[in-house]
């Protein structure tokens, strides 16, 4: 049991908990001359640099002392342990603050008594969005209530996500849809594991016999042989392909209540590249199939330092030069929109606790027709930093997102952006400001930004350097422009590129100059395909 001793301003409280629960103290009140903050006016434009953020408390007062608990290494913890006015609670001392794992979840949520104050980093039944069969399950049902209430139009809204089907429970179903399009690859995924693990292609229904709901098998056969959950779900035949490679978006989205639905998108993220050129004729190759980077640091000549990651703005920017501005435009809108509709259809489901906020990590595919496919949702998207402006894009993320769970009390809740977010939902859409009820493609205009700056421009780097100075200088160098119009990169052609991987010593290089008008700048892009 933690006292007023400990920690300045914090008081002792009582959590009524299991005897192996954390127990967390309550908070003093707060004068109102500590409730300062941004304002109503904190909005942001698409012009680089990052928003203000709320001001610390008048100098003079003690700062509350927030007691935080983290079950995770690296970025969070880094963040958590920097944050002005913040302690990282002992084994058994009581906490304000945690971050921790879903297992930590199952075991402890439903015997732990949280004061007022205190906040969690999961929502209680996170799993209906982040679960791959429920996902779909959801999505599929919304679907249907919104053909029912609003009609098809409405209801086309959610067609972005592949036919899936949950097996082995709809196997023959499965089977229907299988035999109608012989020749089709489909990817079998496990609905409860991350980072690719257990994924694969197939062609041939010999290949899935294990998931034959009954394949001839006796009741007692079945139940010593139970197959894992998998979701069997049609591949994306067409990827939109740089340099001859596949990739994939990482994008942030911040929700702290269900009911009413409020949602904040972060502006950067990341594109992941695979480590081999895309073709269909080797579906056996995780190389050239799964851009997680679990999967492509182990490839054989995966360089750690150059990785294969893209910054969104350094993506968009590049789209924008080879479609122009308004496809562009049109394709985030479009993204934009599944980021709503995928929250909408667990709205009523997921447990609206107010101690709780999420961090999800969106996987999004795009086709060569600049169609955006959801792939998956993370509820635990990972943290673990794999270079300098890994780090740092995630470190900046983090710091965001504590500003928004505003633990101190700094903001005034009119907030329209903070940091690199952008409240797109607030119990309903969120408009950019002087474009009210501006329609891209059917989808209203939210206020989101993605890719359109970098978070992390003009700040002071993270007080914990990723890699050396050393190492880390070619990264600083690649990113350190990020945010303004004009991207210097080098164009490398297609045909330069080896069958096996991104680094290219001794390729001879060409440049190729595009020159596009974005609104009224004038944009020079030249493209470097060397990751």
């Amino acid at each position: 049991m933690a006292t007023a001793a400990a920690c300045g301003a914090c008081a002792m409280a009582g959590r009524r908990a299991a005897a192996a629960a954390p127990r967390a103290p309550k908070k003093p009140k707060q004068r109102p001359a500590e409730r300062g903050g941004a304002g109503p006016g904190s909005t942001g434009g698409s012009a680089p640099g990052a928003a203000p953020l709320p001001p610390p408390p008048p100098s003079g007062r003690p700062r509350p002392c927030v007691r935080f608990k983290c079950g995770l290494t690296g970025p969070v913890l880094d963040v958590l342990s920097s944050r002005p006015g913040w302690q990282q609670a002992k084994d058994e001392e009581e906490w304000d603050f945690l971050w921790c794992d879903v297992s930590w979840l199952r075991e402890n949520f439903d015997h732990t008594y949280m004061e007022e104050h205190v906040r969690i980093c999961h929502f209680r039944n996170h799993y209906e969005l982040s679960r791959k069969n429920y996902l779909v399950k959801n999505l599929k049902r919304f679907r249907k209530q919104l053909e029912r209430e609003a009609g098809k139009l409405e209801a086309a809204k959610c067609d972005f996500f592949p036919k899936t089907f949950e097996m082995p429970s709809e196997y023959h179903l499965f089977v229907e849809e299988f035999r109608k399009k012989p020749g089709t690859t489909w990817i079998m995924k496990p609905v409860g594991r991350s980072q690719g693990k257990g994924i694969f292609l197939f062609r041939k229904l010999k290949d899935i016999v294990d998931w034959k709901k009954d394949g001839g098998r006796t009741e007692e056969q079945k139940d010593e042989t139970q197959v894992e959950t998998y979701v069997a779900q049609q591949y994306i035949e067409n990827p939109y392909l740089i340099g001859g490679r596949k990739f994939d978006l990482r994008v942030y989205v911040l929700v702290t209540s269900y009911i009413p639905l409020k949602a904040w998108l972060y502006r950067d993220g990341f594109a992941r590249f695979s480590n081999t050129r895309f073709t269909l004729n080797s579906i056996d190759d995780h190389y050239v199939h799964l851009t997680n980077v679990a999967v492509q640091k182990t490839a054989r000549d995966y360089d750690p330092e150059k990785g294969c990651k893209w910054m969104i703005q350094q993506l968009r920017q590049y789209l924008t030069a080879k479609h122009g501005a308004g496809s562009v435009e049109v394709l985030f809108a479009d993204m934009d929109n599944i980021f709503i509709k995928s929250l909408q259809s667990v709205q009523k489901v997921i447990i609206s606790d107010k101690h709780c906020f999420e961090l999800y990590g969106y996987d999004i595919l795009i086709d060569r027709n600049l169609k955006p496919w959801l792939l998956e949702v993370n509820a635990s998207p990972s943290l673990i930093a794999s270079s300098q402006e890994d780090y740092e894009l995630k470190c900046h993320l983090l710091k965001d997102t504590l500003h928004i769970v505003d633990m101190e009390g700094r903001l005034t809740g009119k907030e329209k952006r903070v940091g690199g977010f952008d409240l797109i939902w607030n119990d309903g859409p969120v408009s950019r400001e002087g474009n009210l009820g501006t329609l891209v493609n059917g989808n209203f205009m939210a206020n989101t930004h993605l890719g359109t700056y970098s978070p992390s421009a003009g700040r002071v780097p993270c007080s914990h350097p990723f890699l050396t100075k050393r190492r880390a200088r070619a990264f600083h160098l690649r990113t350190r422009e990020q945010g303004v119009w004009t991207l210097g990169l080098r164009v490398q052609k297609e045909q330069t590129f080896s069958k096996s991987g991104c680094k290219q010593p001794d390729c001879r290089s060409t440049v190729e100059n595009k020159h596009i008008n974005v609104g009224e700048t004038t944009l020079f892009i030249a493209l470097l395909f060397k990751f």
